[in-house]
């Protein structure tokens, strides 16, 4: 007789009918240990879609960071041990992106510490740029709208040094590190000069010099708002009030000058990952995308973004140079891609609108991860405005425009009057672990509160 068909069931049962004891056990509990798997999964499925709104978590100080919950909620669901990666890498498989993820997500739940660390207000005018140094993750440089600047290490009681200004008239633009020496520190200026400004005390190299108006009242009508260097072209490039861009070897020997934009430049940057690219920005309403190899006038440019505002400022992202972030002047902050620069990836809404006397908010990057971190300006006439809503430091995913943290103080808000009282300028260090907030005439450095803590207690036995 031919053999008949079983079903699998029945072959199954036959089977199990000759193995032994152990085997059996054992096949039950792994079959028990994958039910019990699907139920977590199906748990884990039910959280993130029962999320809760963004809550207050604790921090020292009196103060606290908002976070957005569903956010890091539907991220940790993916999360592994750090052991679970070495492994992998010892087996040969690449492990980089699902690293810098789970990293991003650990830093992300250190946001929830931070906390003020320390503050200054050395300046009678309000700050207008800060940077931090690029081998020196606590020391950085603030300049105002006196002209004065100063080189402060906020790990160290009393390690500053100051340099005074001209005053009114001699507003700082922008300022930028020499990747060559330390110690020196390119400083665009509103009295019409861009130079190479030395820390240490030996006599500032002037560069470039805007012309002489011979106007009876001033003698600058003309004067540089922004300036970038790049150490592998071994370049300098800046912008003035008029939309001309400069630039020049970091020597001083001037490349070429074109009027590329209708007004204001307000932002010049170098691609790091890219030396040949470049951006600008300007109050025309553009950013401009420039090939630094063919640039003949204003019309070779290889994209130009138009904007519904003035802009502030854009940045590429620090990590792979494949995003552009800019910041307009009104609610809008954009993130644009390489793999299609002609339309903004996301427009994330967010008030940051622009007065004549406060110092420009500029969204940055975060400089190890594709996050976000710009000042909250509440507006009510912003969709969404709330009584009172809180004057914040926000933090977004780059990659997906969510969300993810705000960081507040209420200690912050009793230095200055409350109409300066939000944060102009925010940047992260070249570590990623310490934030510089500008904040009318104050320099504000928050941290994590146990580092915090620590530093502080290293303070005060310095100062007995």
């Amino acid at each position: 007789m031919a053999p008949v068909n079983q079903p699998k069931d029945k072959k199954r049962e036959r089977a199990c009918q000759h193995w032994p004891e152990e085997a059996k056990s054992a096949g039950k509990r792994k079959r028990d240990y994958g039910e019990r798997g699907n139920e977590k999964q199906e748990k884990k499925l039910f959280v993130r879609k029962t999320s809760k709104p963004p809550g207050k978590t604790g921090c020292s100080g009196d103060g606290f960071v908002i976070k957005n919950k569903r956010v890091l909620s539907s991220q940790l669901e993916w999360r592994c041990s750090i052991v679970h990666y070495v492994y992998q890498k010892m087996l040969g498989g690449s492990i980089q992106a699902q690293l810098r993820q789970r990293l991003e997500l650990a830093f992300l739940r250190s946001l929830s510490s931070y906390c003020l660390f320390r503050r200054a207000s050395p300046f009678d005018r309000r700050v207008t740029c800060l940077e931090w140094h690029p081998t020196h993750p606590s020391t950085l440089a603030v300049g105002s709208k006196g002209g004065d600047i100063i080189l402060w290490d906020c790990e160290v009681l009393d390690k500053t040094c100051f340099i005074k200004g001209k005053g009114p008239g001699d507003s700082l633009g922008d300022i930028k590190f020499s990747p060559y020496e330390a110690e020196k520190l390119y400083v665009a200026s509103g009295d019409g000069t861009l130079s190479l400004q030395d820390l240490e005390g030996r006599a500032m190299q002037v560069i470039s010099r805007a012309l002489d108006c011979g106007h009876e009242h001033h003698n600058v009508c003309c004067w540089y708002c922004s300036v970038d260097v790049s150490a592998s072209c071994r370049a300098v490039v800046t912008g003035d009030n008029v939309g001309n861009v400069v630039l020049l070897s970091t020597s001083g020997e001037k490349i070429w000058k074109l009027k590329l934009h209708k007004k204001k430049v307000t932002h010049v940057e170098f691609n790091s990952r890219c030396e040949w690219m470049f951006a600008t920005a300007s109050v025309d309403q553009t950013v401009k995308i420039w090939d630094l190899r063919n640039i003949k006038n204003k019309t070779n440019f290889l994209h130009a973004l138009s904007h519904e505002k003035p802009v502030n400022a854009a940045y590429f992202s620090p990590t792979h140079g494949a995003k552009l972030l800019s910041t307009d002047q009104h609610n809008e902050i954009r993130v644009y891609s390489s793999s299609d620069w002609t339309k903004p990836q996301h427009l994330i809404p967010h008030p940051h609108r622009q007065f004549q006397h406060l110092t420009p908010i500029k969204a940055t990057w975060h400089p190890r991860y594709d996050l976000i971190v710009v000042g909250r300006y509440p507006d009510p006439k912003f969709p969404g405005y709330t009584l009172n809503e809180l004057r914040t430091v926000d933090v977004f995913d780059g990659n997906t425009a969510e969300m993810v943290c705000q960081l507040y103080d209420p200690n912050a808000s009793g230095i200055i009057s409350t109409l300066c009282f939000h944060f102009q300028l925010n940047k992260f260090n070249p570590m990623g672990d310490t934030l510089a907030s500008g904040m009318g005439f104050n320099i504000l450095i928050w941290n994590q509160e146990e580092m915090a803590a620590k530093k502080h207690e290293h303070l005060l036995k310095a100062m007995t």
